[in-house]
């Protein structure tokens, strides 16, 4: 608040601007002033982006200053040339205040070429140097690990970058441990920083896959990943490198060097780990595949036993026992009857012999009236008169019985 002061050279209270107010003021002096109300300016564009309604948001800029820009989509869709990063142009328009965020800038009705930025123009050089020597080859590029235990991260570690990919990690594959290799990421001495933290990431054992990270910017603020040696450190990384630098039109040396480029720092991270919820599905989708193998293999396994067990029981001794046993017991049988048989037949046999030993016996002879008679003496049978004496005894044998008498 300006200090004024009275007749008597008292100070005077006066009411304070608004910063509203003292913008409007900003605003009415320069757009009141005829030399900013049409004027064509030269610069190097970044920055370019065009919004989902049809505007052209911008910056030129030359080694000293830039300024902010704006196409508006009427003026963008008549325009024959719509210009890119890096383009040296020269702008028609007039100069504003943009009164909600307080700074002024460049409202463009008009571009025309006027050659490509120093900046730019380097960077097309040194990549075309690089491409021919076959820094970028496709063949050179790694595969990512489909499973990471350990990510390495090069990048500033207060950065929104750091933030984006921790995000991004805990929610999609919170397993992975994080390690950050911290950096400059602009600035002279960031290249030579960005150098010893892959460095220090590719002495480790642990670290599965490096991400290179930072937010969007100018081609200036970018310039850090368009060095050449970062470009070849990257690129002799022993570890797959994967380039979140920038936002999705943003391409450095780095993206060119790297062997995915990511067009943000959250889509590196998404590269990088694989989607738990997937992980998840995969696993559902393995589980039951294994299940269904081990109920087939179980159910061959079965079926080749069951015909083991009835091959078995063919070749089995009990099943030869048994049709043995049954043998013995059919031949048992057999030789039973055969001996009842033998039995009868020797029985009839003996019958025959023996009414023939009957019909032959002495006891039938003896039966009739005869009788056998016996000298006592020694027992000779006497069958004549001769054979005793006066004295001799004898022993008679009638049918029934014995009786001595004695030789007269």
């Amino acid at each position: 608040m300006a200090e004024q002061l009275d007749l008597f050279g008292e100070p005077m209270i006066t009411v304070p601007y608004t910063v509203s107010q003292l913008t409007g003021v900003i605003r009415r002096l320069i757009e009141s002033d005829p030399d900013l109300a049409d004027l064509w300016v030269q610069g190097e564009v970044s920055n370019f982006t065009r919004a989902s309604s049809g505007h052209c948001y911008f910056t030129l800029k030359d080694a000293g200053s830039q300024i902010g820009g704006v196409m508006w989509r009427t003026m963008a869709s008549r325009t024959g040339y719509v210009p890119a990063n890096g383009d040296l142009v020269i702008a028609h328009g007039r100069v504003g205040v943009y009164e909600v965020g307080g700074r002024y800038q460049l409202y463009v009705d008009e571009f025309q070429p006027a050659g490509l930025g120093d900046l730019y123009q380097q960077f097309e050089l040194l990549k075309s140097r690089l491409t021919a020597e076959g820094l970028f080859a496709p063949e050179h590029k790694r595969p990512l690990p489909s499973r990471p235990r350990v990510i390495g991260v090069v990048t500033s570690p207060t950065g929104a970058a750091l933030r984006d990919i921790v995000n991004v990690l805990s929610r999609r594959y919170p397993l992975a441990e994080l390690l950050v290799a911290p950096t400059l990421v602009q600035g002279d001495g960031a290249p030579a920083q960005i150098i010893a933290a892959l460095d220090t990431l590719n002495r480790r054992d642990d670290v599965d896959v490096i991400i290179i990270a930072r937010g969007g910017g100018s081609l200036e603020e970018l310039w850090a990943f368009n060095d050449e040696q970062v470009a070849r450190a990257i690129a002799a990384s022993r570890l797959p490198v994967v380039c979140g630098v920038g936002h999705e039109t943003d391409y450095s040396l780095a993206d060119f060097a790297a062997d995915v480029r990511a067009p943000t720092p959250s889509a590196a991270a998404e590269l990088v780990a694989p989607d738990r919820a997937e992980l998840r599905g995969t696993v559902e989708l393995m589980r039951q595949a294994c299940t269904v193998a081990l109920t087939d293999e179980l159910d061959r396994l079965r079926w080749h036993l069951a015909e083991h067990v009835r091959t078995l029981r063919y070749l089995s001794p009990s099943g030869q026992l048994i049709q043995t046993r049954q043998r013995v017991d059919e031949l048992g049988a057999r030789a039973q009857a055969a001996a009842r048989h033998d039995l009868v037949v020797r029985r009839e046999r003996l019958v025959g012999l023996a009414g023939r030993l009957e019909s032959f016996s002495p006891f039938n002879t003896l039966a009739r009236g005869y009788a056998i008679v016996r000298r006592r003496s020694d027992g000779d049978v006497v069958s004549s008169v001769t054979q005793v004496e006066s004295g001799d005894a004898l022993d008679v044998r009638v049918v029934d019985g014995e009786f001595e008498v004695h030789v007269p």
